[in-house]
């Protein structure tokens, strides 16, 4: 396991700090963590022993700093500050890999600075939506625990989906655990609720990094045909399904994900 270290950035013109979880050494890759908030796994690791991995708390999801949410008002406010944030870390170019609400910033992050971005991976991404194929925030917010198990993987058994997904066991930490994981899809809810659409289709043109597009072949929260239509909707991208995979590709297929996205790194 890298050791991680933590920068902390200010953004949005001072109003806004986020804190950057960074491991590894290498060429920089930017991570983009998904609506459940940031977690350092198998995938991150991986990444790390060949590339220096920033990967920052969305704002009001760090432990015990609730209060950062309240700078952001609309979906266009933290594109900027991520971009902010690049600048601050230095990053003029970078990799850069979003999943799921993860992968919705990091479409609008590559539209945004369209000369930046060398590559882009987008697993499960939100940010589209087709009448033909609904879905909302609601999808994941209303939810119980039990029923978010349900939704998101294809095996809830396995080691790496329970290492992440099981509670403490002292009761008072399990209700903070059960509490921030509330909040943090709150924190995210917010800029989205209740249909992750906020233009992106009229963006998505601006994108110039060559991208590559991953999914779950048995995704049960967000309908598989988006897979097909955010391919078609990037100028120059590849899709990748992995099979007995839900919306967690990290956690379920971690060395198929990792494979793929180093293979497509080095081409």
């Amino acid at each position: 396991m890298h050791e991680i270290r933590t920068q902390t950035v200010s953004t949005l013109g001072g109003r806004l700090d986020i804190k950057v979880n960074i491991a590894g050494s290498g060429d920089p890759v930017v991570y983009l963590h998904s609506a459940g908030g940031f977690y350092w796994d198998d995938f991150l690791d991986g990444l790390a022993d060949k590339h220096t991995v920033y990967a920052p708390y969305f704002p009001g999801t760090e432990p015990n700093v609730p209060d950062p949410i309240d700078q952001l008002d609309e979906l266009w406010d933290v594109v900027l500050a991520y971009d902010d944030m690049l600048d601050e870390l230095g990053l003029d170019s970078t990799k850069l890999i979003g999943h799921s609400f993860g992968g919705l910033l990091a479409s609008e992050l590559a539209a945004q600075r369209r000369k930046g971005i060398e590559k882009l991976v987008l697993i499960a991404p939100i940010g589209l939506y087709h009448d033909d194929h609904p879905y909302t925030c609601a999808n994941w917010c209303a939810l119980s625990f039990d029923q978010i198990l349900d939704t998101l993987f294809f095996d809830s058994n396995t080691p790496r989906v329970k290492k992440r997904m099981t509670p403490p066991l002292d009761p008072d930490e399990a209700a903070l655990w059960t509490r921030d994981f509330i909040w943090t899809l709150g924190c995210t809810g917010k800029l989205i609720w209740p249909i992750p659409d906020k233009g992106l289709d009229k963006r998505i043109h601006r994108i110039t990094a060559p991208s590559l597009v991953v999914w779950g072949e048995n995704d049960a929260l967000i309908p598989t045909a988006y897979g097909e239509i955010f391919k078609n909707a990037l100028p120059n991208a590849d899709l990748f399904w992995l099979s007995e995979c839900g919306h967690e590709p990290p956690l379920e297929q971690t060395e198929k994900l990792s494979a793929e996205v180093a293979s497509f790194f080095a081409r």
